[in-house]
């Protein structure tokens, strides 16, 4: 892997980039940290220190950033995000589920088998951001 701890970000591919409301983008990276195995590339905060500016994160060997509201440059104050999924696609489905689970994510959409032959779920995290989570269905031996 090239060392890209000097890059802001990705230079390739199609990258989510989420907008964290209420302040909480550092929040946002211990939760995505605990429910999903993320590894934090980069971080910079605001020049009022708390405000989290960018961050670089990578899950499930993709690349997400995010940082929070800055209403000041235009993004829309108290923002409730909706309309995007983000998927995981993962080797264990439950294991993920459950992590995120227990880390705070709330269900939305029941992680069960389903007639395409993933295991599928969908949950929201504690900032409104909705992901789903899939593998594929395992066959019984015997």
């Amino acid at each position: 892997m090239a060392d890209d701890r000097n890059a802001q970000g990705p230079t390739t591919g199609i990258v989510p980039h989420l907008t964290i409301p209420s302040r909480g983008g550092q929040a946002a990276i211990e939760f995505y940290t605990r429910a999903f195995g993320a590894e934090e590339v980069r971080r910079m905060l605001a020049e009022d220190g708390e405000r989290l500016m960018h961050a670089w994160l990578r899950i499930n060997g993709g690349d997400v950033l995010l940082h929070d509201e800055f209403p000041e440059y235009g993004h829309e104050p108290d923002i409730v995000p909706k309309g995007v999924i983000i998927h995981l696609q993962v080797d264990d489905a439950d294991e993920w589920w459950n992590r995120a689970i227990l880390a705070g994510g709330i269900p939305v959409f029941p992680l069960s088998d389903q007639f395409w032959g993933d295991r599928y779920g969908q949950l929201r995290d504690p900032f409104g951001h909705t992901w789903s989570i899939g593998s594929p269905i395992r066959k019984q031996e015997g």
